[in-house]
């Protein structure tokens, strides 16, 4: 079958990976001249390892990541530590697949490279999607320039200002969560003693969190800073904002966390919005994925995992059902669950990091730095149905 994955990202080219392994002919049409990504990290959990390396791709992704001894939560101000729980050892052990950080051009280059060593000519670059039309047992896709390519299928890996999603569904209308996200790169080498533990940590404080890890080996400290706010914004990963308002926004926090503020060059400022649940994912020979049907608040990591799992599902749906479009609704009634309980969890980890008052800080955090004496492996145990699961045996 010939798939039009629309979209170079994560889940497009996960996707074509996904579906040239079970034999159907993929391209890729990528906006953009280039097959790039913003200069940030992002963490892999096992649960999106799983696929990566059923896919052949998890050496080439290893190959620059930092695999954090720990999950951390700490006091944003004082630095104290709430839980500090193994990491590496339990990813393997207890989850089935590595626990990594990755910096976001080292992913996409993993993936195209796997790619293009499989399938030389799946990459149309500069390709701006307009629309598309249904036409029988085909779906052809309409580019700005007069352009079009005709397909089996349309894949809509399009992330969260979808084309295929609004033509499919119309426009959507996303809520301003009341939270802008601060996000910035900075070598440890110009941080000194103040560069951020070597675990995936959050820093907990008052209608604010970070989180802080280590990509490329170590050699970068990654900074995700959400702060709640009035005012939005423009919604983009490349808008940035001043650095005099990210230190104001983090006042008096511990030194490891301003000092990346204070040495970035750049701060990316990013206002997170929520969308309500699609009625549909899929829609004759189109279907959705990854950010284009389920977008998902920070606050799990879980973006790229949910879209690589996706890839993952919607390749064996294809496979296990010779009829297309109902090959479409297995993969939305495998999918939709599965999402939705990471976006809720999502959305409460966003509560749950942000307490105001002292009684809710206290209610909150002390049971979680009792139970992590008393019992480590209840930190563990509360991610095993995020972390273990497998969308490859599923």
């Amino acid at each position: 079958m010939d798939v039009l994955i629309i979209g170079g990202g994560i889940g497009g080219l996960t996707a074509a990976l996904a579906l040239d392994k079970r034999g159907h002919r993929v391209t890729v049409a990528e906006q953009s001249g280039v097959i790039s990504e913003v200069g940030a990290g992002l963490q892999l959990s096992p649960n999106a390892m799983k696929v990566m390396n059923a896919l052949g791709v998890g050496a080439r992704v290893m190959r620059d990541a930092f695999r954090p001894q720990a999950l951390e939560l700490r006091w944003g101000r004082s630095g104290m530590t709430i839980f500090d729980v193994p990491l590496r050892k339990a990813a393997v052990n207890r989850w089935g697949a590595e626990y990594i950080h990755v910096h976001r051009a080292d992913l996409i280059d993993a993936l195209r490279e796997e790619l293009l060593a499989r399938v030389p000519d799946a990459l149309r670059l500069g390709c701006h999607l307009e629309r598309y039309e249904q036409r029988g047992d085909k779906v052809v896709a309409h580019f700005a320039g007069g352009e079009a390519i005709e397909a089996d299928l349309i894949v809509g890996a399009d992330g969260i200002h979808s084309v295929v999603r609004k033509q499919m569904l119309g426009p959507d209308t996303p809520r301003f969560t009341g939270n802008v996200a601060w996000r910035a790169t900075v070598p440890v080498s110009e941080l000194g003693d103040k560069a951020p533990p070597p675990t995936a940590c959050v820093w907990a404080g008052p209608r604010r969190h970070a989180v802080t890890y280590l990509l490329r080996r170590g050699s970068v400290a990654n900074f995700v800073g959400v702060v709640q706010h009035k005012k939005p914004g423009e919604e983009s990963w490349t808008a940035t904002g001043a650095k005099e308002q990210a230190l104001k926004d983090f006042r008096r926090w511990h030194p490891k966390v301003r000092a990346i503020i204070e040495a970035a060059d750049t701060l990316n400022r990013w206002p997170l919005f929520d969308r309500p649940q699609l009625s549909k994912w899929h829609e004759g020979r189109a279907v959705l994925l990854g950010d284009a049907c389920h977008p998902m608040l920070p606050f799990l990591a879980q973006g790229a995992a949910m879209a690589i799992e996706d890839a993952w599902a919607l390749g064996a749906c294809l496979s296990a059902e010779p009829d297309v479009e109902a090959a479409l609704t297995a993969y939305e009634a495998c999918r939709k669950p599965r999402a939705t309980r990471v976006q809720n969890g999502a959305r409460a980890n966003a509560r749950t990091f942000h307490r105001g008052d002292p009684v809710s800080r206290f209610g909150t955090y002390v049971p979680m730095w009792m139970a992590s004496k008393a019992a480590p492996g209840f930190i563990h145990s509360r991610n095993d149905w995020l972390y273990g699961y497998d969308e490859t045996a599923a």
